[in-house]
């Protein structure tokens, strides 16, 4: 079987003129986002980076066919029709040759999106190990396949009911560059200090840039994870979040809540606990680290030209 990855013409046009292009996923608004916000959402971040002079390459498989650079019909059909899967790598030869639709997870778009050549993609936050993994071995592909992507990934850190500790230890084994975008504090998603600390910060998207050559000619193939905070007026009282993500893991407990379906209660508990606050937190990761991708994409376009 000939499996045809699709890249749309605007997309590939770019890449071959060496114009800056940033992936964005898919799964923000096919399982993250209630409809129709997600759908909007995912207009609004493609709108944001044009407005910066950059391609978006929105990513997911639409019919079998992983595709770079959805068009705004096939955004829309994947974020209001039923039955469209959430696809991780795993997934991805299943959905071809099943011909199925889906979203596609950050270990998804990040391989798409290498495989088409792109190197900046910017999502709201990422998967990472899961509190009680000791016994669960619960843990992310997000990890594990940003391990093999040489992709800088723009992320408000990892979501912030994960085991955050355990989490950046799997990063550093795995050879991922941390870096903090103006800060050293690890940011926590919903909360820009997950109590966690880095060695390493950028200050400028051209010193991110800086990095990635680096990282490239010294053949180092994994993905630079650059953790960009929550702005300081949208992020969630850390108190409250403390609180509400407890009463979250405690019920969860309580009703048997186990594997796969844990994230998605804890998600949807932390949304009614704080009225719909954590909604709109989220969307203000999402804004904050497409805008900084796009200026990225553009900086190390920039370098590429100069070298």
């Amino acid at each position: 079987m000939a499996v045809c990855l699709h890249v749309s013409d605007e997309v590939r046009d770019a890449l071959t003129e060496r114009r800056p292009v940033v992936a964005l996923e898919s799964t923000i608004f096919t399982h993250g986002l209630p409809r129709p916000r997600g759908v909007e959402m995912a207009a609004e971040a493609e709108q944001r980076v044009r407005d910066a002079g950059v391609v978006p390459a929105t990513i997911g498989v639409v019919d079998g066919t992983p595709t770079v650079g959805l068009s705004g019909e096939q955004i829309t059909a994947l974020g209001t029709r039923t039955g469209v899967a959430k696809l991780s790598v795993r997934d991805l030869p299943i959905a071809v040759a099943h011909t199925l639709s889906g979203g596609t997870t950050v270990a998804a778009t990040a391989h798409l999106a290498h495989r088409a050549g792109i190197g900046v993609f910017a999502t709201g936050g990422l998967g990472g190990v899961h509190r009680g993994a000791e016994s669960s071995y619960d843990e992310s592909a997000d990890l594990v396949t940003l391990a093999s992507v040489p992709i800088v990934v723009v992320s408000a850190g990892v979501k912030s009911i994960l085991n955050i500790p355990a989490t950046l230890e799997r990063l550093e084994t795995l050879n991922i560059a941390v870096v903090g975008y103006r800060t050293t504090t690890f940011a926590g998603f919903y909360i820009r200090d997950s109590g966690c600390t880095l060695e390493h910060a950028a200050h400028s998207p051209d010193e991110v840039a800086d990095i990635v050559r680096a990282r490239d000619s010294l053949g180092i193939a994994s993905a630079v994870l650059l953790a960009n905070p929550i702005p300081p007026d949208a992020e969630l009282d850390p108190q409250l979040h403390e609180r509400v993500l407890r009463e979250a893991e405690q019920q969860a407990t309580r009703e048997g809540v186990t594997g796969k379906d844990t994230t998605p209660y804890l998600l949807d508990h932390i949304h009614r606990a704080t009225g719909g606050r954590s909604l709109e937190a989220n969307i203000a990761v999402y804004r904050g680290n497409v805008a900084l991708a796009a200026a990225i994409a553009t900086a190390l376009t920039a370098t590429s030209s100069e070298h």
